[in-house]
């Protein structure tokens, strides 16, 4: 499953941060009703269940930039994320839950949050213009899929996986879901990073996850693809020579389908470390990226910059039938 990278790394402490939750609840004993892939046809009673789609979920890595996306219209990536249902970016059906992978929840093993209700909304920034604070985004929790992923994962040799039945969504999941499925009334967890591990480690926990792409669930990994918060500038400052060197080797490295060279970004890419001093924001793209399969085409369907080095580059991740 790869060696770990992050290890021997000083974390910057100019980040927005998340804090893994402090008890472990007791497990829930039901797991609901999310399809299950060994069943057949006959025992389901039908080919598949009401509400998924027909066809496989695309998966996503979305870039979410700084957290004022969620109120200023200056930002590009505002209107790509408004123009998502309208354009039918993730295609003609709503998924029946959303699995978001956010670079805003760090935990030493894999975690996710099993919510019976509405999610809380977690204002994980500091020093934003005080409207930020007054936004909801009251989705519901999708516990039957928080604990369908938690069995995919065991299953693959990525336990324990961790429940966690109080915390809400943080705002690299609810800023650009808000802004996707504005009416907040399809299901909603998320899964947590491991930043002390490496990419291939995480291209692997994707692929364990693929299963859910049959089951109407679209799996969204939110991050940055560039995400040096100390080398920021005003909002229109001009592109640093070397970010933009980072941000182009990694979309040539996706849509050629060199997936092993951004599993291994810190040797392979031109300045890997100066893109991505921590790895929590870019290590959502490899999720993404391995539950889409090895035989995945990239596709990028946004970019742009704000505040020198911040792209906002986003990838749609097709499985070739």
């Amino acid at each position: 499953m790869g060696q770990s990278q992050g290890r021997g790394r000083t974390k910057p402490e100019t980040r927005h941060a998340t804090r893994e939750g402090e008890e472990e609840e007791e497990q829930h004993q039901q797991r609901g009703d999310i399809a299950r892939p060994d069943a057949t046809a006959e025992e389901k009673g039908q080919s598949r269940p009401p509400g998924v789609p027909a066809t496989t979920m695309d998966t996503f890595f979305l870039s979410h930039g700084s957290p004022t996306l969620s109120i200023d219209d200056k930002i590009p990536a505002r209107h790509f994320f408004k123009s998502w249902v309208p354009a039918k970016v993730a295609g003609d059906q709503a998924p029946r839950a959303i699995l978001v992978v956010s670079g805003h929840w760090e935990t030493a093993t894999p975690a996710v949050n099993v919510i019976r209700g509405s999610n809380d909304t977690i204002y994980d920034f500091y020093g934003f213009p005080k409207p930020m604070y007054q936004l909801k985004y009251p989705a519901p929790g999708a516990p039957d899929l928080a604990l369908r992923t938690k069995e995919l994962l065991e299953q693959a040799g990525f336990g324990p996986v961790k429940e966690d039945h109080s915390r809400g969504l943080d705002h690299g999941a609810w800023v650009p879901l808000m802004l996707m499925y504005p009416d907040a009334n399809i299901p909603v967890c998320q899964l947590s990073v491991q930043s002390d591990r490496d990419g291939t480690y995480h291209y692997n926990l994707g692929k364990a996850l693929a299963p859910l792409r049959e089951e109407g669930i679209l799996i969204v990994g939110s991050g940055s693809a560039t995400h040096n918060l100390r080398k920021m500038g005003p909002f229109d400052a001009p592109v640093p020579r070397w970010v933009a060197e980072f941000d182009t080797w990694l979309k040539d490295s996706l849509l050629g389908g060199r997936y092993e060279d951004v599993n291994r970004y810190e040797e392979k890419a031109p300045h890997g470390r100066a893109a991505h001093p921590w790895p929590d924001h870019f290590y959502p793209l490899h999720v993404a990226l391995g539950a889409a399969g090895d035989a995945a085409k990239a596709e990028q369907i946004h970019h742009c910059w704000t505040n020198a080095t911040l792209s906002y580059a986003s990838y749609r991740f097709t499985t070739n039938s």
